[in-house]
C-alpha cells in the first residue's frame, strides 16, 4: 500500500510531464501552420507588422500561460480517482484554450487570432489530457 503511494507520487508528476511536452508539441506545430497560413493571406507591407504581432501575441502567451489549469485538472483526477478519459481530455482542452484568456490576448490587434489561437489551444490540450490519461489517469 505505502509503496504504491510512493510509486503514485513519482509517476504522476512524471507523466505530466510527458503530457505537457505532448501538448506543446502539437502546440508548435499546429501553431506554426496556422500562423503560416495566417501570415501568407496577408499584403506584402503588412507580413512585417503581422509578424511583430505573432511576437508581441507569442510573448503574451509566454509569460501568461500557467501550469496551474492543467495541474488543476490533474489534482481533481487523482483526488478524486477519476478514470475516465472522457474527464482528461476535455479538461486539458480547456485547461489549455483558457490560456488565450489568462494572457488577456487582444482579439482586435489581429483579427485571425482569437478563433484559430482556441482551437490551436484546445487541440493540444485534447492531445495533452489523453496522454496523461495514457500513463497516469486510467489507473487514478
Amino acid at each position: 500500500m505505502v509503496m504504491r503511494a510512493i510509486g503514485r507520487l513519482i509517476w504522476v508528476p512524471i507523466a505530466f510531464l510527458i503530457a505537457a511536452a505532448a501538448a506543446m508539441f502539437v502546440l508548435v506545430t499546429l501553431g506554426l501552420e496556422t500562423i503560416t497560413h495566417a501570415v501568407h493571406n496577408l499584403d506584402g507591407d503588412e507580413t512585417i507588422s503581422a509578424a511583430f504581432d505573432v511576437a508581441w501575441q507569442s510573448t503574451l502567451i509566454a509569460t501568461g500561460a500557467t501550469i496551474v489549469p492543467a495541474l488543476l485538472v490533474v489534482i481533481i483526477g487523482e483526488v478524486a480517482r477519476i478514470r475516465s478519459w472522457l474527464y482528461y481530455l476535455l479538461g486539458g482542452g480547456a485547461a489549455l484554450a483558457a490560456i488565450p484568456l489568462i494572457a488577456r490576448i487582444d482579439p482586435g490587434t489581429m483579427t485571425y487570432s482569437l478563433p484559430a489561437l482556441w482551437h490551436v489551444f484546445a487541440t493540444a490540450g485534447f492531445a495533452g489530457g489523453f496522454v496523461y490519461w495514457l500513463l497516469a489517469g486510467r489507473n487514478a
